[in-house]
């Protein structure tokens, strides 16, 4: 089984780019399920029915998310969508759910969504959070793979560690930066810091640059706008033996919308 996971899709230029490169990964990688972050694909911040409608459309099967999920308050006429992912650690009673059993051309997988807790609001623990689930998915499937959504590289590393062995991969999202760190750990989980993201790379993280400069110099708010150049999509091709659950390769991917 080959799994393509994308960083955060941000705004319309990581749309567009999912739109023509996804396609194309799939013919050229022969990949059998996409995944995407897609906390930040309205406007840079959020997600709607209709965008996420169009990420289907456009080759996602599954999209996770992270602390953005709430920024549109009209997500929550798509947060019960059985392959629409919100963190799994936060309070009890929060709509939605933070992990799902997709099913898709023979294969059978799980997903879970995490958030880290470091310089992050405050929520549950995911780490209890996580082992809490993995014995109950691991019933319908030994495919699990795991978004840790989270700011601190130790606290994705360490969930890394703490989860070898136990699920197929873990990935990590939400700070835009591809790392270089793609490895199978000594369990044969498949683990990356961070996936990077969708979206327009000559910004910052994906926003105006000028924008972001303005608000380290001055301190004050200002109104981030979504850059445009340099489109790029990145993410990890992950291929997992689907009998054992184990990762046989990962290798970082970064495409270039031409």
């Amino acid at each position: 089984m080959k799994i393509l996971f994308i960083g955060d899709i941000v705004g319309s230029p990581g749309r567009e780019a999912v739109k023509v490169l996804v396609p194309k990964l799939k013919r050229e990688k022969s990949v059998d399920i996409v995944i995407a972050n897609a906390e930040n694909a309205a406007g840079g911040t959020g997600l709607t029915p209709k965008l996420a409608e169009e990420l289907f459309v456009y080759g996602c099967d599954c999209l996770t998310s992270g602390d953005h999920i709430w920024k549109r308050q009209e997500v929550l006429k798509i947060i019960d969508h059985p392959y629409i992912l919100r963190p799994l650690n936060l309070a009890p009673n929060i709509p939605g759910k933070g992990y799902c059993i997709l099913k898709k051309n023979n294969f059978k997988l799980a997903i879970i969504n995490l958030q880290g807790r470091v310089f992050m609001p405050a929520i549950e623990c995911p780490f209890r959070a996580v082992r809490a689930a993995v014995p109950l998915l691991k019933k319908e499937t030994p495919v699990i793979l795991v978004d840790m959504h989270a700011e601190a590289t130790s606290e994705k590393v360490a969930m890394g560690y703490f989860l070898d062995g136990l699920v197929s991969a873990v990935v990590g999202t939400h700070t835009h930066i591809q790392t270089a760190d793609e490895k199978l750990l000594k369990g044969k989980t498949a683990y990356i810091t961070e996936l990077g993201m969708c979206g327009p790379y000559d910004s910052v993280i994906g926003q105006e640059k000028s924008k972001i400069i303005e608000r380290f110099l001055t301190g004050m708010p200002t109104r981030f706008e979504v850059a445009s150049g340099d489109i790029q999509l990145h993410g990890a091709l992950i291929e997992i033996d689907e009998e054992s659950g184990k990762a046989l390769s990962i290798e970082r991917v970064q495409e270039k919308l031409l």
